[in-house]
């Protein structure tokens, strides 16, 4: 498609699930990014096994360890990153890891899971996008098309319909306190974020990716969002709506 292409790309929680499902996809475009950093908590550990084997077969994937509830590896990270593109900017930031801590009620919820819950569902993409942010700018830059597109610059915060405030009478088929509320301000960090940084050349998008069987999306749930047709992250036709996300 020309230069409709995404030639860096990072994205979080990339050892399982979505963000694995989405690291094989940008594998597999006839065009693939020519730098994709995956991060996880644990790159070397047993749950990062299928990224490492990913790694030894396609040279443009790289494993950054990080972990968005740590400052301190964000930091690192994008030292890491800076090196590897040498001058050039970041096309697109995919904030995907999350926590579902439990399916607490309101009369059950605590105060250290609501803690936790925020801390990695809301701050880590927050400081994620910060520290990211002179990279994304500078591929916007740098970039020769025009308007928001993921290809120029963009953040993608992957969020959920149980997030959404004005759904929740639909979708409260289980309470799920801290994911529910650390979701809907997740959506109004990028509401923010959108408004913020479009100055700059910057697409910031939320989404609903629809139910995916993964450890986190459960066996069950499919049926209550009525998507029978989709059962695990290799079916889900990412790179569409990754290609298609328009602010």
């Amino acid at each position: 498609h020309g230069e409709n292409q995404i030639r860096w790309v990072l994205l979080t929680g990339s050892n399982r699930g979505i963000g694995l499902g989405l690291v094989k996809q940008l594998l597999r475009t006839p065009r693939p990014p020519a730098w994709i950093f995956a991060t996880c908590r644990d790159p070397a550990g047993p749950r990062a096994q299928e990224l490492r084997d990913l790694a030894s077969k396609h040279t443009n994937l790289v494993l950054v360890e990080l972990d968005v509830a740590d400052p301190s590896t964000i930091t690192k990270a994008v030292k890491i990153v800076e090196e590897k593109l040498n001058g050039t900017g970041l096309n697109l930031l995919i904030n995907n890891a999350g926590i579902y801590n439990s399916e607490a009620s309101l009369e059950r919820v605590d105060a250290e899971e609501m803690i936790k819950t925020y801390k990695t569902n809301v701050v880590g993409p927050l400081l994620m996008a910060q520290a990211f942010l002179p990279l994304l700018k500078k591929a916007a830059q740098e970039s020769t098309e025009k308007g928001l597109s993921c290809s120029r610059a963009a953040i993608i915060n992957i969020s959920t319909m149980l997030g959404s405030i004005e759904k929740t009478p639909q979708c409260f088929f289980k309470p799920v306190i801290s994911y529910r509320c650390s979701k809907a301000a997740l959506n109004m960090l990028t509401r923010c974020q959108a408004l913020t940084y479009r100055e700059a050349g910057i697409l910031c998008v939320a989404l609903h990716p629809g139910w995916v069987k993964t450890d986190m999306g459960g066996q069950e749930q499919k049926h209550r969002f009525g998507e029978t047709g989709w059962s695990s992250p290799e079916e889900k036709d990412f790179g569409c709506w990754l290609m298609r996300s328009s602010p």
